[in-house]
């Protein structure tokens, strides 16, 4: 079994019921081999909190954290502080793909700071 990770941006586009929600779907679903940085849950939390309120958003992080939640630790931050200026990440980009890199696993995103990069699935933002 394969470990994935799937970045905020996915997250966000699975729970809109967005046009690429699908692409996503079977591996948000799949538990099992889910890992869920924790910057994911802080990000996701805060934007659905801003556009809808504190409920909808913990019901969504109640969802998120029935994959294995990942915790930023030492090792993850400094790979990812490496990553991000390799690669010109974000911070929150940076770690998500540090997390991902620990385990070996695939992220999964529509966010196009990790276009082309290895490991990485990409779909390119849809519009409805």
């Amino acid at each position: 079994m394969s470990a994935h990770v799937v970045d905020s941006s996915a997250w966000l586009e699975y729970f809109a019921g967005g046009p690429n929600a699908a692409k996503f779907a079977a591996v948000i679903e799949a538990t099992s081999g889910l890992l869920v940085p924790s910057i994911t849950l802080l990000e996701v939390f805060k934007r659905i909190s801003q556009q809808h309120d504190a409920t909808l958003a913990l019901r969504y992080i109640a969802l998120m954290q029935q994959a294995k939640v990942v915790d930023l630790d030492a090792a993850i931050a400094l790979h990812a502080a490496e990553l991000g200026r390799r690669h010109k990440l974000p911070l929150a980009d940076s770690v998500i793909y540090a997390t991902a890199q620990a385990a070996n696993a695939v992220v999964w995103t529509q966010d196009a700071d990790f276009e082309g990069l290895p490991g990485v699935r990409y779909f390119a933002k849809a519009t409805a």
